[in-house]
C-alpha cells in the first residue's frame, strides 16, 4: 500500500501501484505532482499523457476538453487493468486552476482500483 508523509503527499509506492498526476501538454513535469512523479515514480519528460513507469500523466493545462477527454481514457484504462492500483492526485487543482469541486466529479464512476483523494471523496459524499 502507498506510504504518505505527514503532509498527506504519497513518498511510496509498491510494483503494483501507480501514481497519476496532472501534466502539460509538453510534458514538462516541473513543478507540485508532477515534479513528483519524474523524481519518484519514473514519469517522462515529454510525455504528457499516460502510463510511464509507476505514473500515469493527464494533461490538466491545455484546456477543460482535453483534461476531460484525458480523464475519460484514464478511467477505461484503469478498468482494463485491474491488477494495478492507481492513486489519483488533485488533479487539476494546483497551478491548472479548477477547484475540487470542479473535478471530483469527473471521478465519480471509477472502479474498485482507482484510489481518489480525501478532497475528491469529499465533494462526492456531498453530492
Amino acid at each position: 500500500m502507498a506510504k504518505y508523509d505527514e503532509n498527506g503527499y504519497i513518498t511510496e509506492l509498491e510494483g503494483n501501484e501507480i501514481f497519476v498526476f496532472g501534466s502539460n501538454g509538453h510534458g514538462a513535469h516541473l513543478g507540485g505532482a508532477a515534479a513528483t512523479a519524474v523524481r519518484r515514480f519514473g514519469a517522462i519528460m515529454g510525455q504528457s499523457e499516460g502510463l510511464q513507469g509507476q505514473s500515469y500523466a493527464i494533461n490538466t493545462m491545455d484546456s477543460k476538453d482535453e483534461m476531460l477527454s484525458q480523464i475519460a481514457r484514464f478511467l477505461i484504462f484503469a478498468k482494463n487493468h485491474p491488477e494495478l492500483s492507481f492513486y489519483v492526485t488533485e488533479i487539476g487543482c494546483g497551478i491548472a486552476g479548477y477547484t475540487q469541486s470542479e473535478i471530483a466529479p469527473f471521478f465519480k464512476d471509477v472502479s474498485d482500483n482507482v484510489i481518489l483523494p480525501k478532497s475528491f471523496l469529499e465533494v462526492l459524499q456531498r453530492s
